[in-house]
């Protein structure tokens, strides 16, 4: 056990991210997404990912303005810029499929 638990340690935070993308999308080609989600994330996390793609895609959408998502959403101010300056990384690309989707 003391093995595991050094091999687990020794893990890059990049390693262990990449690791859950792979589980996740392995979850999604068996259908067990939501069951892995909801063993991995609480209540509370899950409220969270539903808040940040709905300030996501309000602020594709363009039609209102931050401190209008802001009170629609009834969230805070930096969590709406924090969405948008995240915005501006993303390659064009992702933000096309991001509106299609």
């Amino acid at each position: 056990m003391q093995k595991n638990q050094s091999n687990i340690a020794s893990k890059s935070k990049q390693q262990q991210w990449s690791e859950f993308v792979e589980l996740l999308r392995q979850a999604f080609v068996d259908g067990r997404e939501e069951q892995l989600l909801t063993l991995l994330l609480t209540a509370d996390e899950r409220d969270a990912f539903g808040l940040r793609v709905n300030i996501i895609h309000e602020l594709l959408s363009k039609n209102l303005s931050q401190r209008e998502i802001q009170q629609k959403l009834n969230t805070s101010a930096a969590t709406i810029t924090r969405g948008s300056n995240m915005l501006k990384t993303m390659p064009d690309e992702f933000l096309q499929w991001l509106l299609r989707h």
